[in-house]
């Protein structure tokens, strides 16, 4: 009778469908995990560098107004390849302007 042998080719297809259910499923997981630690790094990145963006447009400002000092850093990121708009509006989190 083929019953038997049918029956444990269908037990076996549906034991290893729920297998790969199974991994499919920790491996979401995993990913969703490591999806939300690089968020957290990305919005503090985009803090710091909304900090240093805000800092150079102020430090832009003073040497517009004739501080030496300001005019000596701004000259030394110029040469770096740095450019600073001092007119710029700040970036609000996400990438909008406010």
């Amino acid at each position: 009778s083929p019953f038997l042998p049918l029956l444990l080719v269908v037990l076996a297809v549906f034991l290893w469908s729920g297998f790969q259910c199974y991994q499919l499923v920790g491996e979401r997981q995993s990913l969703l995990t490591a999806h939300a630690s690089q968020q957290r790094a990305l919005d503090e990145s985009a803090r710091v560098r909304g900090s240093l963006d805000a800092l150079a447009r102020e430090t832009a400002v003073l040497a517009d107004r004739g501080n030496a000092s300001a005019r000596l850093i701004v000259d030394e990121l110029r040469k770096r390849g740095v450019t600073i708009n001092p007119n710029a509006s700040p970036v609000k989190r996400g990438g909008e302007q406010k």
